[in-house]
């Protein structure tokens, strides 16, 4: 194997070890995932599309200028362009023309337009935005999964210690004579019970990584490390914060850009219907052009056909006029673009008003459940106490044979039960702070 070869062989591997190796912060997630995304990449075509929709609405406030040439070769019985006189001839001829025209009003429409295309570029600027922050949130959601999974094995395990701890001792008990039998299969299943359910959270945290590893748009790797968060004093806090949901939907209403966005589009609705109105006004045009031909039947005294030069010179011919259009009936189609455009108009309000009652049911519910999360991480801890004293209390009676492991395996699952629902109640904590932070204007997430 050559060394070019081989180098093939080790270099991906390497590149993958360090992938793998790699403890990934959650803004170090949320920026990759907005690097990677391909939806994000749709709203960014779109995006570039509605820029230059807006940069020619404004080109077409410049004159509009046509060149026009051509040549043709004439046949038969026809119309001596020179004289106008009936002819029987072939002959070709070749004619040149400049025009142009200018717009001196037209209803305002082409400034209307202007302002509606440049509204309609940074609504789609803002709900691209939007989309970002929706992607980070579902990338906060698997990572925060990662991590309570990650919580639930540790658990797991203590509990696996702890049955693998007592079936030795019952073991070593019978082997003393000590106890009977039977105790050992009781220890023996609750060993067992305890190694599934390892079994099943470290699947669940296979499940969980790929989950952010496919919101991150990362591909051929099936391994994913989350650093741990050091945010226990942000949990701290918001047992004790009060939140108004009211004060918080204040907040984000002027900054959410999905609200943004759809305000810009109420202003660019508004501008088409002024749009669609300037075709009720007069509209006038000014227009010029500059022509010339040659034309094979053009001779002299000598029936000796003009040459070309001379011909260009002496044909040019130029126009400059205005010209007023008046709409007076037009099966009544303007004014009803101008009725249509109006109902454009409602809609867009109404959009506006639905997303805002959404926002605003939305905080409403985050407010709630923060409420309710700051009793349950409360109550959850305290029941972690109760129930670990009481696993203690059980664990010593069984070493001394009062109970038998039936009642202790009952004692050790409250205990874990008990832990479980604090983790998870932490973590749900976590995330919900998180984004009601967000929603106050706070810098959650990294993103310009």
């Amino acid at each position: 194997m050559t060394l070019k070869n081989l180098l093939y062989i080790i270099v991906p591997l390497i590149c993958s070890n360090g992938f793998a190796q790699k403890a990934w912060t959650l803004d170090e997630c949320v920026a990759y995932a907005i690097d990677h995304n391909l939806q994000l990449n749709e709203l960014l075509f779109t995006e570039q599309a509605n820029k230059e929709t807006y940069q020619q609405s404004k080109r077409s406030l410049l004159p509009t200028i046509n060149g026009f040439s051509d040549y043709g070769i004439s046949y038969g019985r026809q119309t001596n362009p020179n004289d106008n006189s009936i002819v029987n001839t072939d002959f070709f001829s070749n004619n040149y023309s400049i025009s142009a025209s200018f717009d001196i009003f037209q209803g305002f429409q082409k400034i209307n337009g202007i302002k509606a295309a440049r509204y309609i570029y940074n609504a789609a600027k803002e709900e691209r935005l939007q989309q970002k922050y929706l992607l980070a949130f579902r990338v906060m959601a698997a990572y925060y999964d990662i991590q309570f999974i990650q919580g639930l094995i540790s658990i797991s395990k203590e509990q696996v210690t702890i049955s693998q701890r007592n079936y030795d001792l019952v073991k070593q008990q019978i082997e003393l004579g000590l106890t009977a039998g039977a105790d050992l299969y009781e220890a023996e299943a609750l060993l067992f019970a305890d190694k599934l359910a390892l079994t099943q959270n470290e699947n669940r945290l296979i499940a969980a990584k790929l989950t952010l590893l496919q919101e991150m748009n990362i591909s051929h790797e099936d391994d994913i490390i989350v650093a741990p968060e050091l945010k226990n004093l942000t949990i701290e806090n918001a047992r004790k914060e009060s939140v108004a949901a009211d004060s918080v939907f204040d907040l984000a209403k002027d900054f959410i850009p999905l609200i943004k966005a759809q305000e810009l589009r109420v202003k660019a609705a508004k501008k088409q219907v002024a749009v669609a109105r300037g075709d009720l006004y007069p509209s006038l045009l000014i227009q010029g052009r500059v022509a010339t031909g040659y034309y094979e039947t053009i001779t002299d005294s000598l029936d000796m056909t003009i040459p070309f030069r001379t011909q260009f010179r002496d044909n040019t011919n130029e126009f400059i006029g205005v010209s007023l259009n008046v709409p007076l009936s037009n099966a009544w189609s303007n004014r009803s673009r101008v009725k249509q455009q109006k109902i454009a108009l409602d809609r867009a309000k109404n959009t506006a008003k639905v997303q805002e009652q959404e926002l605003y049911q939305l905080i409403q519910q985050l407010v709630q459940q923060n409420n309710a999360l700051r009793a349950e991480v409360q109550q959850t801890e305290k029941q972690v106490k109760s129930q670990e004293l009481a696993f203690s209390i059980a664990q010593k009676r069984y070493e001394k044979g009062l109970v038998n492991a039936i009642e202790l395996g009952q004692a050790k699952t409250l205990f874990a039960t008990a832990q479980n629902q604090n983790l998870q109640a932490q973590l749900q904590l976590r995330v919900n702070k998180s984004t009601l932070d967000f929603y106050k204007g706070l810098p959650v997430f990294n993103i310009n």
